[in-house]
């Protein structure tokens, strides 16, 4: 069984990529490790081969209890411009359950530092934008500090990626990116701000691993009370 209660950073078939793996299959695979809170976020309408606008709309008329599992439906949100703009309009996303920001190189050239920081606070200024997705993409430099502070001005949850941690990851140096998630967990830390895990598991084999995130949550001693995932009521209390 798993230390921790929820992962809601999960993508299915209808992402468009590395899975044909439909909701009902995560939901199986997540009831067998234990996890009570599971989170399907697809990608936003600007990655190519993805979930357009209208399927989101659907995504609130489906079931939040399935075999036993309390299951979210939000989306992974992508920032198509350095001035933060998102694509998915305001109408559908005060309708799901959470929506996370995130840059992709599909959707948006990486910007000097203080242009993509910059782009990360503006995200978060929408109301309806409660996660950034792995903050620590090599390819996105950003200030730590100044992210931080606007994410706990807006009470917006920077995310700690278990795949961006990866060896064989996609997302770059994973050295690099062991640094960054470094420095989100010591300003955690410092805030005594809270700080969420995640599997982003394409697919079911990687619902709630949180294997080299929590080698780093270890080497490091970050407080265990400060991880989101410890408890389903107190995420749910967060996004309330």
């Amino acid at each position: 069984m798993l230390p921790y209660e929820l992962d809601i950073h999960t993508h299915t078939v209808s992402s468009g990529h590395y899975t044909h793996d439909t909701i009902t299959d995560m939901v199986k695979y997540a009831a067998r490790t234990g996890i009570r809170l599971l989170g399907i976020s697809e990608h936003g309408p600007a990655i190519p081969h993805s979930c357009t606008a209208s399927y989101f709309r659907g995504q609130t008329l489906a079931p939040r209890r399935r075999m036993g599992i309390h299951v979210l439906y939000g989306a992974e949100v992508n920032i198509t411009d350095l001035s933060g703009s998102l694509d998915l309009p305001q109408e559908i996303m005060k309708n799901l359950d959470y929506c996370m920001a995130g840059m992709h190189l599909p959707c948006l050239a990486p910007g000097t530092e203080q242009e993509n920081t910059d782009a990360y606070i503006h995200a978060m200024e929408n109301p309806y934008i409660r996660m950034i997705a792995h903050p620590d993409d090599v390819k996105y430099p950003v200030d730590y500090h100044r992210l931080m502070e606007a994410a706990m001005d807006c009470r917006v949850l920077l995310e700690i990626n278990n795949s961006s941690l990866a060896p064989d990851g996609y997302r770059g140096d994973h050295k690099k990116t062991k640094e960054n998630d470094r420095a989100i967990l010591e300003l955690c830390r410092k805030y005594r701000y809270p700080v969420l895990l995640s599997s982003d598991s394409h697919g079911h084999s990687h619902i709630g691993d949180f294997t080299y995130a929590l080698a780093l949550v270890r080497e490091i001693n970050f407080p265990e009370e400060l991880i989101l995932n410890r408890s389903a009521e107190k995420f749910l209390r967060f996004l309330s």
